[in-house]
């Protein structure tokens, strides 16, 4: 032991001798270690970590295959969605689950002491904590006898997050009554730390009942409606019972379920028999990481993961650089070492020190900096607030662990290399020279680490251009409506307690002081909000048009108030648009987007004074297309458009489903938006202090928000090219200055025998020369590899773009030529005499 600390306090010593060396390394291994260990930590609970629940690998998702009918209402996957009645049938009459819980997502406007709040809830089974076996970490949780009837039990529990942001982590709160969507609901239990929910990436603020469903989405009940899939269902399997013999046991159950809503549905045909009954079949999905609806987050984070791994190998690789000059230097010492004698143990053991020195201080500083990395991480990608997805940027110990391993193994293998290269010194050659005799294969490593330096740091920049350029050419696409001058928010009434015959009426009341304000040019509204990722379909039938085999009639359906094309700045191609004398009890009118009139008409022109109606088979066409508008981005800035129709919410005879999320309310100010955007809010809750503003932001905002994928992606590239662009020239100056270093006494004799300045520094420069080609020789391929690799997340850019791939070459050559330039400024200033006697 007391050897073992005379080595550390050794080494210790050495490094503080090379502070810049020390520094260097150091910072390169922990910002290397940071960044993988805050993306592996985000990584492991978006994809890999399961449920903090007792037994999550007795959890299974239920998906099914096969076509169904009526109406679906799915985050995620369609075929992961249920209605009520048949998770009740499957919940009664099963024999190989302890237990089946039902899951819904909703959003609701929370009350409490007069202050309203938007927050996300859970619609949950009364058995979901039983089955989860969880723990209250206040109160009591829901239980089955909760659940029985409809409305009859307003119960809640909170979020332990939610409970300590909103209440203070007040325990008084148990036994209060609150306010959700108007209604007064009991609070009695308090979730315990750590769990979020059976749905992985949610976190919701509070759990209520599914038989509460009439009051938590009031627009739209469906309880009992066996056409309607909207739920999850997650089960645990009976202990001992193994997954084939749980699926022979479900499959049963499920056909003969299916076999008698088939005679419900009264359609006898084989092919509609064949595709509802024969072929479909129920699977059981592994459920112990939760019901998988955010398909989005896996896709950013796998993209970063990758671009961290190359930052962490690049950062291994500029430290081994740095360290293979750093012990090409220290030969001669290793030598005379030998020669007084030293055991080769103790100068292993001696080099073994450093090494772990560098690799303890590295990964402490890279894992101190994971958890802030992370964090910013988080918001960047799902902003400020992040309440949508339920990630902490604190790593477990298995992540810790594996980070700092490989920040110790990265130095202590190349903090070894002088006892390899010392396993037969000849010490007389080497106390001969006066420069330290290099092993071939020594200078060849070290160069090899700097062109793979540069090859690395190609490829992430190359990403990084990728990425910058389809952002760019996102950013400046037409939309089709004009984004500035533009603020936007959502209001739904009835998460204040309106009744649906109520709400038509306030929303013209909105829109009407809302024109009034000062310093608003217009004002608008629509169920399907712009850029939003939403989506109002539905199929329809045009007076005239015989559908082709293979050609789908299910459209884009927005509702929209009188002037929304004028507030939005559309272009009007054909007709009019919708007017305020479009109402209830007149002639139903709609106007078209451009790709709908070109699809069925030909011409703009050509689609006016036609008519079509929702849905198909025996129905008569009663909609009249009165006008034609530019076609305009939608669900976001990179799909493409769909075929849409508009027709007036005021000839809606009741505020239905359609609206059950409420209206997106448009404001056009002649001001700055920012500044109309607090006369907008006290103008809203003086009109009714209830009401909660959802999205309360400028279009500009919306348009930001909908490329964030592809900000925080071509952010992170970009970072990481430019680290390692740094990182790069690092390694190539470490290695040219040794170099031009053991080669003094050469520059100092040709300079005697006559050579120039520009000779020296052409004789450096070339060597650059030589590892920047075999570095870009070896990067390009990769590059093209790359490219195929991400063009789905590509937009206006090739695979293959020249512009980008040659802009890199240039600047990686530019790099490389900087970072040889005091190298071979010193190798130019080198005096013949000085150079002679030197060592």
């Amino acid at each position: 032991m007391r050897t073992i600390i005379e080595d550390l306090r050794y080494g210790l010593r050495l490094l503080r001798k090379s502070p810049g060396f020390t520094i260097v390394a150091v910072l390169t291994l922990a910002l290397g270690i940071g960044a993988n260990t805050a993306i592996y930590t985000l990584l492991d609970q978006a994809l890999l970590r399961s449920l903090p629940v007792k037994e999550p690998s007795r959890l299974v998702v239920l998906q099914f295959s096969g076509d169904d009918t009526g109406s679906t209402h799915a985050r995620g996957d369609s075929q992961i969605v249920f209605s009520y009645p048949m998770y009740r049938d499957l919940r009664d009459h099963n024999s190989v689950f302890s237990g089946l819980i039902a899951t819904s997502w909703a959003q609701v406007g929370v009350q409490w002491h007069n202050q309203p709040d938007l927050a996300d809830a859970e619609l949950v089974s009364g058995n979901y904590f039983d089955v989860l076996g969880l723990q209250p970490a206040l109160g009591r949780f829901l239980v089955a006898s909760d659940d029985l009837a409809e409305n009859a039990n307003p119960l809640t529990i909170l979020s332990f997050n939610y409970w300590q942001r909103r209440f203070g982590s007040d325990p008084k709160i148990v036994n209060q009554s609150i306010s959700i969507n108007g209604h007064p609901f009991t609070v009695i239990g308090v979730t315990p730390p750590g769990f979020h929910s059976v749905v992985g990436g949610d976190n919701p603020a509070v759990f209520v009942s599914m038989t509460m469903k009439p009051e938590i989405t009031p627009d739209w009940n469906d309880l009992e409606e066996r056409r309607s899939r909207w739920l999850n269902i997650v089960a645990r399997f009976k202990p001992g019972l193994t997954r084939a013999q749980g699926q022979a046991g479900i499959d049963q159950l499920w056909h003969s379920i299916r076999a008698d809503e088939l005679k419900q549905l009264g359609r006898s045909s084989q092919t509609f028999r064949d595709a509802f009954l024969t072929n479909s079949h129920l699977f059981l999905d592994d459920g112990s990481k939760g019901v998988p609806v955010h398909g989005t987050v896996p896709t950013t984070l796998l993209i970063v993961m990758g671009m961290a791994a190359l930052m962490a190998l690049m950062s291994c690789t500029n430290v081994a650089s740095l360290l293979l000059v750093r012990v090409a230097r220290r030969t001669r010492e290793i030598s005379v070492r030998y020669a007084l004698g030293a055991q080769r143990r103790r100068l292993v053991q001696q080099l073994l020190a450093e090494g772990l020195l560098l690799g303890l201080a590295g990964g402490a500083i890279g894992i101190f900096l994971a958890p802030q990395i992370a964090a910013v991480l988080t918001r960047t990608i799902w902003g400020a607030g992040h309440s949508q997805f339920a990630f902490s940027p604190y790593s477990d110990l298995r992540i810790l662990a594996f980070n700092f391993g490989l920040a110790l193994v990265v130095s202590v293998m190349f903090s070894l290399a002088p006892a390899l290269q010392f396993r037969r010194p000849d010490l007389t050659q080497t106390l001969k020279q006066q420069s330290a005799v290099i092993a071939g294969c020594s200078i060849y490593l070290r160069r090899a680490t700097v062109a793979a330096q540069i090859a690395l740091s190609l490829l992430l920049l190359v990403g990084a251009g990728l990425f910058v350029r389809t952002l760019r050419n996102l950013k400046t696409l037409d939309v089709g409506f004009t984004t500035d001058h533009l603020v936007t928010f959502t209001v739904d009434p009835k998460l204040a307690g309106y009744e649906d015959t109520q709400t038509l009426a306030f929303y013209q009341q909105i829109l009407e002081m809302l024109s009034s304000l000062p310093g608003v040019q217009s004002a608008a509204a629509t169920n399907d909000p712009e850029l939003a990722n939403n989506n109002w379909g539905n199929n329809i039938t045009i007076a005239g048009y015989r559908p082709a085999d293979g050609d789908h009639m299910n459209i884009e359906w927005a509702r929209v108030s009188p002037g929304y094309f004028s507030t939005m700045k559309t272009p009007q191609l054909a007709g009019r648009e919708v007017e305020p004398s479009d109402r209830v009890g007149t002639h139903k009118v709609a106007v078209v987007n451009e790709s709908f009139a070109r699809r069925y008409f030909g011409r703009p022109q050509n689609a006016l004074g036609h008519y079509f109606c929702a849905g198909a088979g025996n129905v008569t066409p009663d909609i009249e297309i009165v006008g034609v508008v530019k076609d305009a981005r939608h669900t976001t800035v990179r799909e493409d458009v769909r075929r849409t129709v508009f027709t007036p919410y005021l000839q809606d005879p009741q505020m239905g489903p359609v609206y059950r999320f409420g209206l997106t309310f448009y404001v056009r100010t002649w001001q700055d938006p920012k500044a109309a955007q607090s006369t907008i809010r006290s103008a809203m809750q003086a009109l009714d202090s209830k009401l909660v503003l959802d999205a309360f932001r400028t279009m500009q905002e919306q348009v930001e928000d909908n490329l964030s994928d592809e900000r925080v992606i071509a952010f992170l590239a970009t970072s990481f090219g430019v680290l390692a662009a740094l990182l790069a020239a690092i390694g190539i100056y470490g290695v040219l200055a040794y170099s031009t270093a053991q080669r003094t006494r050469e520059i100092g004799i040709r300079v005697a025998m006559g050579a120039s300045r520009i000779d020296v520094i052409r004789t450096v420069l070339s060597e650059v020369a030589r590892l920047a080609a075999i570095g870009l020789a070896a990067g390009l391929p990769l590059c093209v590899v790359l490219a195929r690799a991400i063009r789905d997340q590509l937009f206006g850019v090739s695979n293959y773009d020249p512009l980008t791939l040659g802009a890199v070459c240039v600047v990686m050559l530019a790099v490389a030529f900087v970072s040889a330039a005091l190298p071979a400024r010193r190798a130019a200033k080198v005096d013949p005499m000085v150079a002679l006697r030197y060592e």
